[in-house]
């Protein structure tokens, strides 16, 4: 699909859209005038969708310096009177914590519609924090979609329940529903975004702008103040309470008439088969008796036959009779993925369970749920990441006197942990129905849990492990291997030695060979962490963090270190771009989110503002500055700082340097560019015959950037000649 069919597609067109690019599509049907966001995944395609499309849509867009900003320049906007969007990913609600709970406290004008992109089993985060909690902390409505027409549909529900009671919607989604695709039917685009204005993007006016009306009694929260905008803010989620029990959002999923439609359908058909099997025999019977005295005892054996016919029919009436007074009758509550897993299940193995899939999850529909359950024997609570809808059912059955069981993560029927799929979720539910059955074997390493044959487990279980490594020619590793050089020079033991590092691309440093990193909380962190080792060990200590997480979270902690006499040194890594989540720009580059012009912030300005007076820039592909910087950083006494200044190779444009290549009549074979340069460019390759080694460095990948060249002390390695 094309972007921009996601601003052209007119009402009733259907694309096959990723759940993000479906969150795009919301926001313009919804008539969105300012969108803002740090780039997290999985919320990064949002941002990434929208520096592209804003300007198109009417809309402005920024990328922020960090999550708090944006949270503030869509409440800002959203207090001016229009329509707001910020997204982050699940930690980025962390940064922006403070303002969004007061921004819950003084309402909002225009809609206001935050995302919180989650990720269970945190294949891109150091932690997998379920953020409904933080609907519950702060008190405002949470949706929750399953897939990508339910993000689109529902980002445009949360505009209308949001300014219908000036309250901020938070929508949850995970990583497999921003990532899944699916087919979106587009809906109407507002009339107030017209697509064919002329656009003059070099000035502020392609999108709406609202007004500030003054009201400090509203917006201002002194305690004074705050009293009244809490007792505000309680009678509003009283009032949308009654809203959540009788959304449309929440659908009941009626399995059980089905499943019995067709046991008894199998059950006739069982039936049906004997008596037309006793016809058989029965027609049989007369003309072996009127053909001779011979067929007598065939006769015999046929009648004998017809009375174990008789009593199968016996036997299954007797069974369905069972089945339909003794059989218990089970249900289900799910949300997000955790619906599409569990209905997956039911459907697919016919199990009779009806489903109550909640859209709208808080406040939590308890009148709804009550409801449900009316007729039940038990009930099912499918959900990821914790317990939540477990407790508020636990919860509602206490204050209406409902007695029966709750199976979900808290009694030990599903994990606690990790996202779920329909593996997981059925293993979970024979847990207590003990009778699904199944060929194949499950087979679970860490926290993957997937359904194989034979032959396929065999190949998964022997699989060698391919752990995440730096791209071939990333700065980074020259970097690391400089900084390891230097500490061996000076005679700084590794145990003397504590790196703290960051969130970035960069934290592959934490494997062998660089082993770089040893300590990390969060974006920012590296810094704070020194200040903190600094004063509390005599041990030497490196930070690393990335250009744009400097931006982010990086200038206070400097600062604090400066003030209070810290002794370490800080790297800044400035490969030119936001690498880690797909190359957007930050404030150090020359350009916005929306491919605009933008002043250009000086990172070393930065540093010797804060009062740093080591301050140097270095390219990191130059070992031998490297090396020499390192040195004096490491002996300097207060704060140095190193900003290794080199152009991720991933950035688009980058003109291609010749690849290197190995003089096998010089190469000895040492293996010091494998085992601690840890190139993925250079390889030991083995002759399959004569078992000969020898070095090769595959110049499909080879980026040109020397740092092999450079560490190799029998200068076996040379620039590959045209």
């Amino acid at each position: 699909m094309e972007l921009n069919r996601l601003v052209k597609g007119k009402k009733g067109e259907k694309q096959f859209l990723l759940g993000n690019e479906a969150a795009v599509r919301g926001t313009i049907e919804a008539g969105v005038s300012i969108a803002s966001t740090y780039p997290g995944t999985p919320s990064s395609e949002i941002g990434n969708i929208l520096s592209v499309l804003a300007k198109d849509a009417k809309m402005y867009f920024e990328f922020s310096i960090n999550e708090k900003v944006a949270m503030e320049v869509a409440a800002a906007s959203a207090a001016s009177g229009i329509r707001s969007f910020t997204f982050m990913k699940h930690v980025g609600l962390n940064v922006a914590s403070d303002s969004f709970v007061s921004v819950v406290y003084t309402g909002i004008h225009g809609g206001m519609v935050i995302l919180s992109a989650d990720d269970p089993s945190m294949f891109s985060s150091q932690n997998e924090q379920d953020n409904r909690h933080y609907g519950r902390l702060a008190n405002l409505p949470v949706l929750e979609p399953s897939n990508p027409q339910e993000v689109k549909d529902m980002i445009k529900h949360a505009y209308n329940l949001s300014e219908d009671y000036k309250i901020p919607v938070l929508i949850r989604t995970t990583t497999r529903v921003s990532h899944m695709r699916g087919i979106v039917e587009f809906g109407d685009i507002p009339e107030t975004v017209n697509l064919n204005e002329k656009i003059n993007s070099t000035k502020d006016n392609h999108w709406k702008k609202g007004f500030f009306k003054k009201d400090p009694k509203r917006f201002v929260p002194v305690p004074d103040n705050a009293l009244d905008m809490h007792k505000n803010l309680v009678s509003k989620m009283k009032h949308i309470d009654k809203i959540a029990n009788n959304s449309d959002l929440n659908v009941v999923f009626n399995f059980s008439d089905k499943h019995n439609e067709t046991k008894a359908t199998e059950a006739n058909n069982k039936n049906s088969e004997v008596i037309n099997e006793n016809s058989e025999a029965n027609n049989e019977n007369s003309e072996v008796i009127n053909e001779n005295s011979e067929a007598n005892n065939k006769n015999s054996e046929v009648i004998n036959e017809n009375t174990k016919n008789n009593d199968k029919i016996t036997e299954i009436n007797k069974k369905n009779t069972e089945n339909k007074t003794n059989n218990k009758k089970f249900g289900a509550i799910a949300s997000g993925s955790g619906f599409n897993y569990v209905y997956d299940v039911i459907n697919e193995d016919n199990l009779g369970i009806d489903i109550l899939k909640l859209g709208f999850t808080y406040p939590f529909p308890k009148e709804l749920v009550v409801d449900f359950v009316k007729d039940l024997d038990g009930v099912f609570i499918i959900e990821e990441v914790d317990p939540i809808m477990e407790k508020e059912v636990l919860a509602t059955f206490g204050e209406n006197q409902i007695n029966i069981p709750v199976f979900g993560k808290i009694d030990g029927t599903f994990p606690l942990i990790y996202e779920f799929n329909p593996d997981i979720v059925r293993d979970s539910i024979d847990k207590v129905l003990n009778h699904i059955s199944s060929e194949n074997k499950v087979h679970k390493t860490g926290n993957v849990s997937v359904k194989l044959d034979g032959k396929l487990t065999d190949l998964f279980e022997n699989l060698p492990s391919r752990p995440p490594t730096l791209c071939a020619g990333c700065s980074h590793r020259s970097t690391y291997f400089g900084v390891r050089r230097a500490a061996e020079e000076l005679g700084i033991a590794n145990e003397d030695l504590i790196f703290s590092s960051d969130i970035g691309c960069y934290t592959l440093g934490v494997s062998p060979p660089y082993e770089t990193t040893d300590y990390l909380l969060s974006m920012g962190s590296s810094i704070g962490d020194a200040c903190g080792f600094s004063k509390a060990t005599n041990q030497k200590i490196v930070s690393f963090i990335g250009d744009s997480t400097f931006f982010h979270g990086g200038i206070p902690p400097l600062i604090n270190g400066v003030h209070n006499n810290h002794r370490f040194v800080v790297t800044i890594l400035d490969n030119r771009t936001t690498a880690m989540t797909g190359g957007q720009p930050n404030p150090g580059l020359p350009v916005d989110g929306m491919g605009d012009v933008a002043p250009e912030i000086s990172i070393e300005k930065i540093a010797i503002a804060a009062g740093c007076e080591f301050v140097e820039t270095i390219n990191p592909i130059n070992l031998m500055k490297t090396v020499d910087t390192y040195k004096r950083a490491l002996e300097y006494d207060g704060i140095a700082v190193i900003i290794a200044k080199h152009p991720c190779t991933l950035i688009k444009g980058l003109k291609k340097r010749r690849s290197m290549i190995i003089k096998q009549d010089k190469c000895n074979k040492c293996l010091d560019c494998i085992t601690t340069l840890a190139c993925p460019a250079i390889s030991l390759e083995i002759n399959k015959e004569s078992k000969e080694k020898k070095v090769i460095i595959d110049d499909t990948i080879c980026k040109g950037c020397t740092t092999c060249l450079q560490m190799c002390k029998n200068k076996a390695i040379g620039i590959k000649k045209d």
